[in-house]
């Protein structure tokens, strides 16, 4: 018993104790790279009607800088452990930090249409091995419980910062050139790598064995209903962003920067509430704030497709901003924490990215449908259509299948 009470103490008083100084660098490493990567996204929404008619690309041409990246993350989430597997955490994280920085700046000099979105294609794909691997090294740099809990919700945290920090810096930006929103990762990436040389442990070598896509998880209802639900709210959202982004600037003559302010209260709530996440579903539970998370951007996009005749930011945007968003606060954390809700510890590692596969796979429908019917008709009634209903897809998803036994008691 005293020895077991001992063996409990210490194992608290290591929880509580503060980290050194090496673990702090690191997880500022890792958490800048996750930060680099959502102002990656931002930064060029924002940006996306001066890049189109700098270099006369159509809408439908120019929305693929967006859904690209989304493809290529969607492309290589699946094979990112195998790959840090075979290579090697270290050498897969670095070398995909290295490569986004080069895909930069090519992509931030070329006049050609195809190697620009063959560039935005190459760094979903690097985001797709950085951010999984960079929580699978806290995974291991960090003690297990608090400790470990404390350091992802920080890098989750810089994860929702970066979307608001590319808004603003994407008006900076396009102030001198609009190459500058492409441009700019590569330095802050290199800087990034030179620590992460410094800093990102070795391991005892690559080689390990990584499980495979089980069949079984195909037929795991509660993970495919929140990978359903997961593919409706983001491609709702990037869906909308993309309309919204086109209607200020090209019909209501609105300047970047006044398009990113106008764009904030659609990313500044889900950055001040994330760390408290995991006490919001304790309290409320997963069930209730899926179904409610749902249903926010579904009231948001009818709305906004009954009033936009309206055509005015108050009236029409700003409410379906907020509703959409209010569907990421309420339901972000719900859904990740669902889905791997019941799946066995030995099938996780296969899981996640499946369920990631499936977020991001959302946005790579969604942008090019919205762009194709904004290029077709006129008005933004038919993308708004489209947009409301992808968002009912998620309602509904939310609504169907057994509720857990949290939500029965």
């Amino acid at each position: 018993m005293t020895a077991n009470g001992t063996t409990d103490a210490r194992g608290a008083a290591s929880d509580a104790a503060p980290w050194g100084a090496r673990q702090w660098a690191l997880l500022c490493v890792l958490s800048g790279n996750m930060l680099l990567d959502a102002v990656e996204v931002s930064v060029v929404l924002v940006a996306l009607p001066t890049i189109g008619e700098a270099m006369d690309m159509p809408l439908l041409a120019v929305q693929s800088l967006m859904s690209g990246f989304a493809l290529g993350f969607a492309a290589l989430l699946l094979l990112g452990n195998r790959i840090a597997a075979l290579c090697g955490r270290r050498r897969a994280y670095l070398g995909a930090m290295a490569l986004f920085a080069l895909a930069s700046v090519i992509g931030g000099t070329t006049d050609s249409e195809a190697v620009l979105v063959a560039t935005r294609v190459v760094k979903g794909c690097c985001a797709a091995l950085t951010a999984p691997t960079g929580l699978a090294i806290i995974s291991t740099a960090f003690r297990d419980g608090p400790q470990q809990r404390k350091a992802v919700s920080v890098y989750s945290m810089f994860g929702a910062t970066g979307f608001t920090a590319g808004l603003l810096l994407s008006a900076v930006l396009l102030e001198s050139s609009w190459r500058w929103t492409l441009l700019f990762p590569a330095p802050l990436a290199l800087v990034l790598l030179v620590f992460a040389m410094r800093i990102v442990p070795h391991e005892t070598g690559p080689g390990g064995r990584t499980p495979g896509l089980k069949p079984a998880l195909l037929r795991n209802g509660r993970l495919l209903r929140s990978a359903v639900g997961a593919a409706s709210l983001n491609g709702t959202y990037a869906g909308l962003l993309l309309l919204i982004t086109f209607q200020l600037q090209q019909r209501l003559g609105w300047s970047p920067w006044q398009s990113a302010l106008g764009l904030l209260p659609a990313c500044v709530p889900l950055m001040v509430t994330v760390p408290f996440a995991g006490r919001l579903v304790a309290r409320w539970g997963a069930d209730r704030l899926i179904a409610l998370g749902a249903l926010a951007p579904f009231l948001g996009c009818a709305y906004f497709l009954w009033s936009v005749p309206t055509g005015s930011y108050g009236a029409a945007v700003l409410p379906a901003l907020l509703l959409v968003e209010a569907g990421f606060v309420l339901s972000f954390a719900a859904l990740n924490m669902r889905a791997t809700a019941g799946v066995r510890a030995a099938e996780r590692g296969s899981a996640v990215p499946l369920y990631q596969t499936g977020v991001q796979l959302g946005g790579v429908v969604t942008l090019p449908l919205v762009a194709l019917l904004l290029t077709t008709y006129q008005g933004e009634r038919p993308a708004l259509a489209l947009i409301t209903s992808i968002s009912a897809v998620g309602l509904l998803a939310a609504l169907t299948g057994p509720r857990t036994s949290e939500e029965r008691e």
